[in-house]
Formats: structure tokens, C-alpha cells, sequence
């Protein structure tokens, strides 16, 4: 039975087919030559500047500023490259109001950071329209390394085990590579398929095999891996979603946040999606931001986005959170779902207000409901499938140093890993990080 027959408040094509593609254009589109020149000036150049510590890759923001002000975009991005080879991609969708630019002595001074970010993707973007990578592999090393997992701190891993000179097979369980930065950011920060065309670009380093459609635990065994290859680094993401402990949360049309981002993602026709008029979004991070604004871009008529706590406590951005009121999506915070109501099909979402205590959160006696005919889950995700044998801390693969597992011969990095946040860039970085510990163990250097 589809989504219309049961409930005929979700239907496709809500909007006029002209403002699909407005409302899913690039939300920062490029700079122009002399926007690129007033920004790049206002950077101070600062020794020992905040905005590199702030930085999870520690990108030299500084330097790259100043090649692009002498005119050499280029040598920009192999700065940027250097340290973070996704620095397309976190120059889009980086929260860089709580990183780079919100470290920024401008942003301090003035309330107006260096447009960091869009200088970023100016040099980036100018080498990557190039077709041309940066870097030269090393010369064969003769070690395999499997990297599961395509996304960000997969990818980040498998390109510099390849630049080292190691062969990499990089597998995915899905049919595509590019992880949450293909199926889990939200359409309009990424457009015109720029997840694809990096990986595409990345891949231009040689030596890695991308094997997608092939999980861990259906297809092919951890301890498989490790017989076939000299080491194997997981990257694996968060693959379950969070309950939501409430009555009735399993009727039709409640549905986790990632699922409904990644099928808007995929869709070949953003008309032919169908979205409900009344929308509810429970959660605060960034996926529910991104869900709930997207909802409204679809054509819901009404959005609500509930969180259980404050609004200071979202893991949301105040801009992301701006963001989703201005495009007419209404915040209601301190409040807990206890109850779905509705006959096959959620039709509406009764809440408790909430009240922080000493100890913990308390549902209070007064509620309310909303009416909603599609709800979406955004309270976090969780390691799914587990690897065999590995040892799991708080949830997540238990790591020391750079990713190290319990298992000799393997490390972990991004979000299934222990302390990952959530963060392409932090992803990327661990990746990295991961990276290089295993080309040393490799070459005899660290014997672990």
C-alpha cells in the first residue's frame, strides 16, 4: 500500500516543478573573483592564528589565505589537500561558525568572521576543475590494506594509504561510495553532485579498488578481511537508529530522518518524492535540521521540530537553527514524545514538557499534541552491526591512539569509532590520523 493510500495527506509534488530546483540550489554558491579578493584581505594572518587550532585537520588557514590573495588558488588547495584531502566537501558542509570561523579574531572583534569556508572551496574547487590531482603516489609497498566503509573517514583513510604506496580495497554496503556525504547531508549544501565528482577525483590517486554492495557481517567477515589483507581499518558509520521509546512509534509513516534524507538524495524527480503536510521532526542535531528544512523545501505546509531539552543544548549550530526558522520551520524545545496516536498511520504526536534536574531529565505532567501525518526520527544512531571479537566502549569501537583497536592489525575511525563527533572534517582527520599510524606498522617502523 503506498504512503498516499494511507494517509492522503502525504503526496508528491507539492510545489510548482520550477521551484524544486530553486529551493534545492546551492545554499553558498561560489564567490566571485572580487568577492574572493575582499575576503582573502580581511585576514589578519595571525601567528599562531586560533583558527588552525580550531581546526580538526589543522589546515594552515592562514598560508592558504595568502596564496589566494597572491593569486595562486591552486597552491591554496594543495595546502588545504595536504591535511585533509574531503577539504571540498568541509569547505560546504562544515559547521564553521563553532570551528574555524567562530575561533576567528575577526568574528571576536568585528561579529564578522573571514569567510573562511567560501575561501576554501574557492581554491578547491579551482584545482579540483582542473582533472588534475595533486599528488603523486609513492612507489608500490607491496601491502593490502582493506578500508570498510566509504565515507568520510574511510575515504580520507584509503587516499593516504594509497599516496604511501599501498594497494586499497575500499568497501561499502552500499550501491555507492561517499558515505554520509552522499545519503546523509541535506541536498542543498552539496549540490550538483559534488559528493560523487570528489570521490571520483579522489580516486584519481591510484591503487584503490572500490567495491561497493558488500557489508560486514552479511558479505564478508572481519576475520576474512584480515586473512586477505596486511590491515584493515573500519569506518563503518552508525548503521541503527535510536527508539523512540514512545507508545505507537512503530505506525506507518514514522520513519528515521537519515532514511528520508538518503531517498531525497537518490531521487531521481524531487516532484515525485511525497511529503505530508503536517511534518514532525523529533530531535536536535543536525540531521533533524537538515530533515525538518528539506521537509519544508518539499512543500510541508507545516513543520515542527521537538527537542527534549533546551535550545542551547541542541548539537544544532544557533546558524543551522536560523536556518530552519527562516524557512518557516517552527523549534519547540524542553519537550519529550510519550505517545503516537492514529489509526494504522501516525495522525498526531502527543508531548511532555521536560525539565532539567540534578537528576537528569524529568517529563512533567502537562502535555500537547501535534498533528502529524509523516514524523521523522533524528535522536541519534547507533554501531550496526557490531564487528566480531572487537572490543565496544560506550557503544562504539573501542580505540587508542590513532584508531587503534582491541584486534592487532586493525583500527577503527569516524563515527563508529570511540570520541567521533558527528563531523565530516573530524571523520576525515581521524582517517588521516589512522592512516599514517598504519603505514608506519606496515613499513616495521611501529610494530604495535
Amino acid at each position: 500500500m503506498t504512503n498516499s493510500q494511507l494517509t492522503p495527506g502525504i503526496v508528491p509534488g507539492r510545489l510548482p516543478p520550477q521551484a524544486y530546483a530553486a529551493n534545492f540550489a546551492d545554499i553558498a554558491p561560489p564567490l566571485d573573483a572580487h568577492e574572493v579578493r575582499v575576503a582573502a584581505d580581511r585576514c589578519y594572518f595571525c601567528h599562531d592564528a586560533p583558527c588552525v587550532t580550531a581546526c580538526p585537520t589543522e589546515i594552515d588557514i592562514p598560508l592558504f589565505i595568502r596564496q589566494i590573495a597572491t593569486g595562486t588558488p591552486e597552491a591554496a588547495a594543495r595546502t588545504i589537500f595536504s591535511q585533509n584531502i574531503l577539504g571540498g566537501i568541509c569547505a560546504r558542509v562544515c559547521p564553521t561558525e563553532t570551528l574555524c570561523e567562530g575561533a576567528c579574531v575577526r568574528e571576536a572583534a568585528e561579529g564578522k568572521p573571514v569567510e573562511i569556508a567560501r575561501l576554501q572551496r574557492h581554491a578547491t574547487d579551482t584545482l579540483m576543475a582542473r582533472n588534475a590531482h595533486p599528488f603523486t603516489r609513492a612507489a608500490p609497498t607491496g601491502k593490502r590494506v582493506a578500508v570498510v566503509g566509504a565515507g568520510p573517514a574511510g575515504l580520507a583513510a584509503a587516499h593516504r594509504l594509497a599516496l604511501k604506496g599501498h594497494d586499497v580495497t575500499l568497501l561499502d554496503a552500499r550501491p555507492k561510495g561517499g558515505g554520509l556525504n552522499e545519503y546523509g547531508i541535506a541536498a542543498y549544501k552539496t549540490a550538483g553532485g559534488f559528493a560523487q565528482a570528489e570521490l571520483d577525483w579522489l580516486m584519481g590517486i591510484g591503487g584503490i579498488t572500490l567495491k561497493p554492495g558488500l557489508a560486514l557481517g552479511r558479505d564478508l567477515t572481519l576475520a576474512e578481511l584480515q586473512s586477505g589483507h596486511d590491515a584493515v581499518f573500519l569506518g563503518l558509520g552508525l548503521g541503527g537508529v535510536n527508539a523512540l521509546r514512545a507508545e505507537g512509534e512503530d505506525k506507518a509513516h514514522v520513519l528515521p530522518a537519515t532514511d528520508f534524507i538518503r531517498e531525497l538524495r537518490q531521487a531521481a524527480d524531487l516532484a515525485a518524492l511525497p511529503i505530508g503536510r503536517e511534518v514532525v521532526v523529533i530531535g536536535g542535531g543536525m540531521t533533524a535540521i537538515d530533515a525538518a528544512v528539506q521537509a519544508r523545501l518539499l512543500g510541508a505546509e507545516t513543520v515542527t521540530l521537538v527537542y527534549r531539552r533546551s535550545k542551547a543544548a541542541m548539537g544544532a549550530s544557533t546558524v543551522e537553527q536560523d536556518h530552519a526558522t527562516q524557512n518557516g520551520v517552527r523549534i519547540i524545545c524542553n519537550a519529550a514524545p510519550v505517545r503516537l496516536l492514529g489509526n494504522g498511520a501516525v495522525a498526531e504526536v502527543e508531548f511532555a514538557y521536560t525539565e532539567e534536574r540534578e537528576t537528569g531529565l524529568h517529563l512533567l505532567p502537562q502535555t500537547f499534541r501535534l498533528k502529524a501525518d509523516q514524523v521523522f526520527k533524528a535522536i541519534g544512531q547507533t554501531l550496526e552491526p557490531v564487528p566480531e571479537g572487537i572490543a565496544i566502549d560506550g557503544g562504539k569501537i573501542a580505540i587508542t591512539g590513532a584508531g587503534r583497536t582491541s584486534i592487532s592489525g586493525v583500527w577503527a575511525g569516524g563515527d563508529c569509532a570511540q570520541g567521533g563527533d558527528d563531523l565530516t572534517v573530524a571523520a576525515a582527520a581521524e582517517g588521516r590520523d589512522a592512516a599514517m599510524d598504519i603505514h608506519l606498522y606496515l613499513m616495521g617502523a611501529d610494530h604495535g
